[in-house]
């Protein structure tokens, strides 16, 4: 993969990604006037070894912020979701969930997607906030 990808490009991944992960994406890029959440998707959690460990749970309504950096000289990617990117985001989570009533729990992930050279490398952190 050669130059950096567009903001548009790791989205597109990051939802592949997250398909791979079992994850249905429910919407992308939905904004309103609160702000814009890049992926929404619902996720179910399996049960574990022969469900011996965990049971599934009822599963969630996950808003996923995705933040792209082709270098890291200026931090990590998830430093750029502070306090007010997060307040924007559940005001927008809020609006979304009004339109389109789940009886999912929400959950808010950060995903990273860093390109270092020619390989892209996701770093997903669940209950981000």
């Amino acid at each position: 993969m050669q130059g950096g990808l567009t903001g548009r490009e790791a989205e597109g991944l990051c939802a592949e990604y997250l398909e791979g992960k079992g994850y249905r994406i429910a919407a992308r890029n939905y904004s309103c006037r609160m702000g814009e959440i890049d992926i929404i998707a619902e996720y179910s959690p399996r049960a574990g070894l022969l469900g011996l460990f965990s049971a599934p749970g009822p599963g969630y309504i996950v808003f996923v912020e995705v933040k792209y950096r082709s270098r890291r000289d200026y931090g990590e990617p998830r430093e750029a979701v502070g306090f007010r990117k997060q307040r924007r985001i559940r005001l927008t989570a809020e609006n979304w969930l009004a339109e389109n009533p789940v009886s999912l729990q929400p959950r808010f992930d950060v995903v990273e997607v860093i390109q270092d050279g020619g390989k892209v490398a996701f770093n997903h952190i669940e209950n981000a906030f």
